[in-house]
C-alpha cells in the first residue's frame, strides 16, 4: 500500500513516518518544511517540498504516485496563537484540507486518516472524556478540527470518503531518530528538559489557580511512538474501523508541577520556573478515556511518562539534527 503523509517532516509526522515504513508501507511524505525538518526523513523516502494547500502541486503528487490512503498530520497547531491569529487556522487547517480532500476525490483516493485533536471537547463536563463528550471547543485551533471532522463525516455519508480521525492528546516523547526540534519552542516537556540540560534558565508555568490537585492545568501525556503506533494499526483494520473517531491518550493525567516534580526527580536537578497567568484558550484538565481505541483497534499506551521525559532528554541532550 502507498500512503501519502503531509507534514512528514514535522514532530509527530516524522515518528509516524518511521513506524509506517518499518511496517512494510511504501510512504511519500508532502512538507513545506515551515515546521518540519528534511534531516528527520530517510534518504529513500519520496519527498515532496510543498504546502498542503497548493492544488496544482498535489494534482502532480496524485498523478505522478498511485496513492491508496492519505495520513494528514500537517496542520498549524499552536493553541495560543490560534487565539491571535485565528484567520490563520481557518485557512490552513480547513481551506488547505478542503483542497486536499478534493484532489483526493478528483484521483479515486477514498481512504484518510486524519489527525484531530483533543482541543474539540473544549472544557471537559466530565473526565476522562470519551468521544461522545460535547464538542465545545474553547480556542480556533480546535474550531478548526472540529469543521474538518464535520466535513469527514458529511464526505462519508455521502459515499466520497472512509476515514479515521483521531483525537490526540498531549503528543510528547522521542525515538531514537526524532523527536523535537522547534526553532520556538512551545511544548512543556522539551521546555522542562531543556531546563535539566540548562539550555534555557527558567519555564513559565501558566497559571497555578485552576480547580486542579495543585492549581496548574492537567494534562495527558501520550508517547509520540504510541501515537505513531496506533495510524499502524489503523492502516491494517482499516476497513472495520472506518468513519469513526478514535482518542489517543492514556486515561490518566498530571499536572504542570507534577510534572516538573518528576523530572526533578529523575534528573536530579533543580528545574527553575517562574509563575504567570493563564493562556487565553487553554482548558484547566484534559484527560482522555482511551476504552474505544483499546477495544476497537487493540491499541495500548507503551510508554509512560517518565520514559517521556527520559526519551525527550536523550533526544534534548544530542538531537540528531
Amino acid at each position: 500500500m502507498a500512503l501519502l503523509l503531509t507534514g512528514g517532516a514535522g514532530y509527530i509526522g516524522s515518528i509516524v513516518a518511521e513506524y509506517c515504513i518499518n511496517a512494510g508501507y511504501d510512504l511519500i511524505i508532502l512538507d513545506d518544511l515551515r515546521e518540519g525538518n528534511i534531516k528527520s526523513l530517510p534518504n529513500s523516502v519520496k519527498f515532496y517540498q510543498v504546502n498542503y494547500g497548493d492544488k496544482k502541486a498535489l494534482q502532480d503528487i496524485f498523478t505522478n504516485n498511485a496513492i491508496d490512503c492519505v495520513i494528514h498530520l500537517a496542520a498549524s497547531s499552536n493553541v495560543p496563537h490560534s487565539v491571535i491569529v485565528p484567520e490563520l487556522y481557518y485557512s490552513n487547517n480547513i481551506t488547505n484540507t478542503l483542497t486536499l480532500l478534493e484532489c483526493m476525490q478528483e484521483f479515486g483516493v477514498r481512504k484518510f486518516i486524519f489527525s484531530s485533536s483533543a482541543a474539540i471537547y473544549g472544557e471537559p463536563e466530565y473526565q476522562p472524556v470519551d468521544e461522545n463528550h460535547a464538542h465545545i471547543p474553547i480556542n480556533p485551533y480546535g474550531k478548526s478540527k472540529l469543521f474538518v471532522e464535520e466535513i469527514l463525516k458529511d464526505l462519508a455519508n455521502s459515499n466520497k470518503l472512509k476515514f479515521v480521525a483521531f483525537r490526540f492528546f498531549c503528543a510528547a516523547g522521542a525515538t531514537a531518530f526524532n523527536g523535537e526540534s522547534r526553532k520556538d519552542e512551545t511544548h512543556l516537556i522539551p521546555l522542562v528538559v531543556d531546563c535539566a540540560l540548562r539550555k534555557k534558565d527558567e519555564m513559565y508555568v501558566f497559571g497555578n489557580k485552576f480547580n486542579t490537585i495543585d492549581g496548574s492545568g492537567v494534562r495527558d501525556y501520550v508517547h509520540v511512538a504510541d501515537i505513531a503506533q496506533a495510524h499502524v494499526l489503523a492502516l491494517k483494520n482499516f476497513d472495520t474501523v472506518a468513519n469513526d473517531f478514535f482518542n489517543i491518550g492514556t486515561d490518566s493525567g498530571n499536572s504542570v508541577l507534577e510534572l516538573v516534580a518528576l523530572a526533578e526527580k529523575i534528573f536530579h536537578r533543580k528545574i527553575p520556573m517562574k509563575i504567570v497567568d493563564s493562556r487565553p484558550g487553554d482548558p484547566e484538565s484534559l484527560v482522555a478515556s482511551s476504552a474505544k481505541i483499546r477495544k476497537d483497534l487493540g491499541w495500548k499506551p507503551l510508554f509512560g511518562l517518565e520514559q517521556i521525559l527520559l526519551s525527550t532528554f536523550l533526544w534534548r541532550k544530542n538531537p540528531r539534527y
